[in-house]
């Protein structure tokens, strides 16, 4: 594990549960986000409720209501307090909306004190989802994309540490391991295949996990998979020049990177190139398609989405021992 900068602040806390929700305020949940809201949430109920009776409504509601997702472990600097909800900015999603992190709203009981650890192997959870024993023999499932401090392997057990100060137990086939003197090991196919896992999961407004995933939120995910943190949103992945190598239109292969914006805005959609420029000018890419009712899909663009192709970008690797800190 890394120190991240913000280590011994009195305001820092650690996401003490699998998913905790980012809100844009505590009035945000509807009745039907219960599942996600409670001390114990449940993603996969929540999910399950909104494609109840198969309407998409659910999920467009979510507009204006959800920004992102935060995994167990994650750092969060709480900014403001009201009752059982908390204001933080998410250390581990820049965002140009705050200096800290990402902002916005989660609950109280999501949070916890942060593991007292700043050095040692980190276990990243490689699969859609990673069964963790704990202690007391419960089994929860871990999304993608958690990284989580060692204690110890033995076998094809790899032992981490919780927040709480306890620990549980993961497949070692379901993590991969890795040192913050290490520069991070990957390639476009192992971009791809992190990204491949979640072919076919419900497009999710601020989903930022195994259970759901909006656009770059995808692409965010995929990335801190293989010890790599880029902007949480679209148009700020897109504006990380520092991160994200500009690269031509004519010149993508696999793994890099589309966006795409409407004239005069903002960009608004990214997803990731999945074959080189067809000879007939055919682009593939897999994204999750915006809008709320599709699902990760990895599909030839489309006329109307070449329309809005406005950039492309390369993400690079960052130097050994500035890895990733969440």
């Amino acid at each position: 594990m890394s120190r991240h900068p913000l280590h011994g602040h009195p305001d820092l806390r650690e996401v003490s549960v699998p998913v905790a929700t980012m809100w844009t305020g505590p009035d945000a949940p509807r009745d039907l986000d219960e599942a996600a809201v409670r001390d114990r949430p449940d993603a996969a109920e929540w999910v399950a409720v909104l494609d109840a009776e198969g309407t998409p409504e659910r999920r467009l509601g979510l507009h204006g209501r959800t920004l992102t997702q935060l995994l167990l472990g994650d750092a969060a600097l709480v900014l403001e307090e009201r009752d059982d909800w908390v204001r933080v900015a998410a250390i581990g999603q820049s965002s140009s909306a705050h200096a800290r992190g990402y902002p916005g709203w989660v609950r109280r009981s999501h949070l916890g004190a942060p593991v007292d650890r700043t050095a040692g192997a980190t276990a990243f959870v490689v699969v859609a989802a990673a069964p963790l024993l704990s202690a007391d023999g419960a089994t929860t499932a871990l999304s993608c994309g958690t990284a989580l401090g060692v204690l110890a392997v033995a076998g094809q057990e790899v032992e981490v540490l919780l927040p709480g100060g306890t620990s549980g137990m993961l497949p070692r086939s379901a993590v991969r391991l890795g040192h913050e003197q290490q520069q991070p090991a990957y390639g476009p196919d192992d971009l791809l295949a992190t990204a491949r896992q979640f072919l076919g999961v419900r497009y999710l407004w601020g989903g930022t996990s195994g259970w759901g995933l909006d656009c770059s939120g995808l692409v965010h995910l995929t990335l801190r998979t293989h010890g790599v943190l880029v902007p949480r949103d679209a148009f700020d992945q897109a504006a990380a020049t520092r991160d994200v190598l500009p690269v031509p239109l004519d010149e993508v292969r696999p793994g890099d990177l589309y966006f795409f914006a409407r004239p005069g805005e903002r960009v608004y959609h990214v997803g990731f190139v999945t074959r080189p420029v067809g000879d007939d000018g055919s682009r593939w890419m897999l994204h999750a398609p915006e809008g709320g009712a599709g699902s990760i899909e990895d599909a030839p663009m489309t006329s109307d989405r070449v329309e809005k192709l406005v950039a492309a970008g390369r993400v690079l690797k960052p130097d050994a021992g500035q890895l990733a800190t969440y």
